[in-house]
């Protein structure tokens, strides 16, 4: 698990605050898996609300306290709440913000944080954010999306969904402009292994290349879905160049919702 020691503690006793609307996001969340590319520097809660923030961070703070933690706010303002947590040699930082209910998928519960995000959709968030900023965090993030949960194409067609202002080839057009980092860029972050520069900007021309191809074969009455595939019980990038009864489109919607499988 990539988190720090600190950290999983940490997440594991505000799990006991968690739930459905209240819930572990951001790259915390993403890189819970062992075989995660990066650790987190914070832990990360969303909520479906403004004054859920605020309930939260009452929560969550009470919690702490009483627990031997010192909670020191850096910024606390309507929707968005940043602290450092201590005790004492171990720090992080944690944010309690509001998020959008909008989602493809339902909240999932998970015994070590409480409810999280669901993974689809931290990836299709975290297309959104290097969309909208250039930070090597984000990159090598999409990246380990793109060959760990969905490919780059279909994370685009999806996050249209997510954000209407975008269409997939618009989020291309941004995200083209991503992948110029210097070496010292990455060694500012905690990462699990070593990169290699040349590769690595080699497999994000690749994946645009892939993704330009599968945007343009697309549907465009599908615009903003994910694909199911019943054969493999996952969301996929589906060859669009054939009929494949067994892969369907999924829609998102406030909540989230599971994927509709018919028996037919």
């Amino acid at each position: 698990m990539p988190l720090t020691r600190y950290q999983a503690t940490l997440a594991k006793l505000l799990a006991t605050n968690r739930s459905p609307d209240s819930y572990l996001a951001g790259g915390s969340a993403l890189h819970l898996e062992p075989n995660s590319s990066r650790y987190s520097n914070d832990l990360d809660y969303f909520h479906d609300s403004v004054e859920r923030v605020a309930k939260a961070f009452e929560d969550d703070q009470r919690l702490l306290t009483t627990s031997g933690y010192d909670v020191q706010i850096d910024l606390h303002q309507p929707g968005y709440i940043r602290a450092i947590v201590r005790r004492q040699e171990g720090a992080t930082k944690v944010e309690w913000a509001h998020d959008s209910a909008w989602r493809f998928m339902p909240t999932l519960f998970n015994e070590a944080v409480g409810y999280q995000l669901h993974p689809i959709d931290l990836a299709i968030n975290k297309l959104l954010a290097l969309a909208g900023r250039d930070e090597p965090r984000d990159f090598i993030d999409v990246l380990h999306i793109h060959h760990k949960i969905l490919p780059l194409g279909a994370l685009c067609w999806a996050a249209a969904g997510k954000d209407p202002g975008f269409t997939p080839l618009s989020l291309l057009a941004l995200l083209r402009r991503r992948g110029k980092y210097q070496p010292e860029e990455f060694q500012r972050l905690q990462l699990t292994r070593p990169i290699d520069l040349p590769a690595l900007k080699s497999d994000w021309l690749e994946a645009l290349a892939a993704a330009e191809k599968f945007v343009r074969s697309s549907p465009p009455e599908e615009v903003g879905c994910l694909y199911f595939s019943k054969g493999v019980d996952r969301f996929v990038e589906p060859d669009l160049s054939r009929t494949d009864k067994k892969v369907i489109p999924h829609f998102g919607r406030p909540g989230g919702v599971l994927p509709k499988i018919s028996e037919n």
